[in-house]
């Protein structure tokens, strides 16, 4: 009778737990109840799948120890006395020594006494495993989508990852293999889906997994595009388009047209394009069906074109908006143009008329002049600057006159008396000193601070020019009526005439426009008025 109390190191659950290609051992150890009762012999068996014992080792306290068969190669006793321990060490253990071992005690005076246990052996090397998916078309039967298949010691586990309905059946062999099958109805929905195997196995700390997806072919399904009824006559580069969506991809697109074949000019390319490689005309319109094939059957679309004679009305207000812009852009130009000229215009300054000293006085026309004064300062500059010009100029001009003049000589008829002419020009007072010309036409004005600096006339000068009151004054009696600056006349004639030789000589001669024709005839000279 086994008592199991009398054994000791007993495994969990007696079942051993091994790697194959390493060392094993099965604990046995057998303790006497008391030193009276001694082992005689210890024995070790493995128990076939067929029921039947085989003997692998035997150890006598007397005769020493015997293995049988190949076991001899492959253990032996962990103690070098059996009686005492005896544990069984398998040196290289095979997925083969999985099973059921019985270690056997005989004992005197007390019999047998045997302990059974069992031993597990895991491959060493990680599960083999595969997936074999399966190419499924749409409208097939239900059928096998995937098969996934490993092997190892000790068995996988295999599962499957997905979203797909279908049905998963796991077989097993004796030698560790396992295969798992799924199945479904095939659909063009469950195309690229997700179909992963997962692997199992005590050595993995989690699942292995396999990935996969789902391949089902279907035909395809045809669309034409490219036309949304906005072609017209002149149109250049038409074209019409075959967009597929079957599995596999269309080998082979075809066009055609309804009631005739395709019109000249039109190129089919391999990838659906239907190009018209020329401006659309009238004769353009039709039916034109698409045609796409693959390895699981054709699929078919139409479309119905018309050529329109004229541009719609959409691209000839995109237009019309085109040229309103550029135009408006054309002349906001032009008036930025013009609102910069006229900022920017320069400043221009003209010669007006002359103040009491006989300097020209300015005059500053900008739009900046008339808003803002000019300074004092400036305004004397400028003006000094323009009457030495002037001067100038009119100096060089009288000057190259003169050289063609011939002297002045005094006038033939008899000068008339001081009385005659105060009869003739009633109150007026005729100076009698030598800062004024005979006869000059005077009123009772201050004189000037500018005739102090030219010398007196003398009495020859006096007898030579008459003035304004000889006879060529009286022909021009409106001359006589103008007031004028005693001064004004004095230095009018010092720096015209010179006397020289005994004869009268003019300095400047005035401006051309002024002189007379006749060298001898009278020259008068008239004040300018300020």
């Amino acid at each position: 009778v086994l008592i199991l109390g009398d054994f000791v190191d007993v495994p969990p659950n007696d079942s051993v737990r091994s790697l194959a290609e390493e060392e094993t051992t099965l604990p046995c150890i057998y303790s006497k109840p008391s030193p009276d009762v001694t082992v005689v012999q210890v024995s070790w068996f493995k128990e076939n799948s067929d029921g039947t014992k085989e003997q692998l080792i035997t150890a006598h306290h007397e005769n020493g120890q015997t293995a049988f068969g190949t076991w001899s190669r492959r253990l032996r006793f962990k103690s070098s006395e059996p009686t005492v321990d005896s544990s069984l060490v398998l040196m290289t253990t095979e997925t083969s020594d999985e099973g059921k071992y019985i270690c056997q005690v005989d004992t005197f005076p007390l019999g047998k006494y045997n302990k059974e246990m069992s031993l597990t052996v895991w491959s060493k090397s990680v599960p083999i495993s595969s997936l074999d998916p399966v190419i499924l078309e749409e409208g097939k039967p239900y059928g096998v989508a995937a098969s996934c298949r490993s092997v190892g010691k000790p068995s996988p586990t295999l599962s499957w990852d997905t979203e797909l309905n279908g049905q998963s059946t796991n077989r097993s062999s004796d030698n560790g293999a396992v295969t798992s099958h799924f199945s479904l109805y095939p659909l063009r929905g469950m195309n690229g889906k997700r179909l992963d195997c997962l692997v199992w196995h005590p050595t993995f700390q989690g699942p292995r997994r396999i990935r996969n997806k789902l391949v089902v072919h279907f035909p395809p399904h045809a669309e034409v595009t490219g036309y949304k009824e906005d072609w017209y006559t002149g149109m250049q580069n038409a074209a019409l388009r075959c967009v597929s969506g079957g599995n596999p991809r269309p080998q082979s697109f075809t066009w055609t047209r309804t009631g005739g074949q395709l019109p000249e000019g039109v190129i089919s390319h391999p990838n659906g394009t239907l190009f018209f490689g020329r401006p659309l005309s009238m004769s353009d319109g039709g039916l034109y069906q698409c045609m796409a094939k693959n390895e699981v059957g054709i699929g078919r679309a139409e479309m119905e074109v018309t050529s329109k004679e004229i541009k719609p009305p959409l691209e000839n207000m995109l237009m019309i908006i085109v040229g309103a812009v550029a135009g408006g852009l054309l002349i906001l130009m032009l008036i930025i143009i013009i609102v910069v000229t006229c900022h920017h215009k320069p400043t221009i300054t003209t010669l007006g008329a002359f103040d009491y000293l006989g300097r020209p006085v300015l005059h500053n026309n900008s739009r900046r002049g008339r808003e803002r004064p000019l300074d004092i300062d400036e305004e004397n500059r400028l003006r000094v600057e323009t009457y030495v010009r002037n001067s100038t100029i009119v100096f060089h001009l009288l000057q190259q006159e003169t050289r063609y003049q011939p002297p002045l000589l005094p006038p033939s008829y008899p000068v008339q008396s001081t009385e005659v002419i105060r009869q003739m020009n009633g109150s007026i007072i005729i100076p009698t000193d030598g800062g004024s010309r005979p006869a000059s036409v005077t009123k009772n004005h201050q004189h000037s601070t500018l005739s102090n600096t030219y010398p007196p006339v003398t009495d020859d000068e006096d007898e030579v020019d008459e003035g304004l009151g000889g006879p060529a004054s009286q022909e021009h009696p409106d001359d006589q009526d103008s007031e004028t600056n005693s001064s004004q006349v004095s230095e009018a004639h010092s720096t015209r005439y010179q006397h020289s030789n005994g004869s009268l000589r003019p300095k400047l001669r005035p401006i051309p426009p002024l002189l007379s024709p006749s060298p001898h005839a009278s020259i008068i000279h008239k004040a300018q008025i300020v």
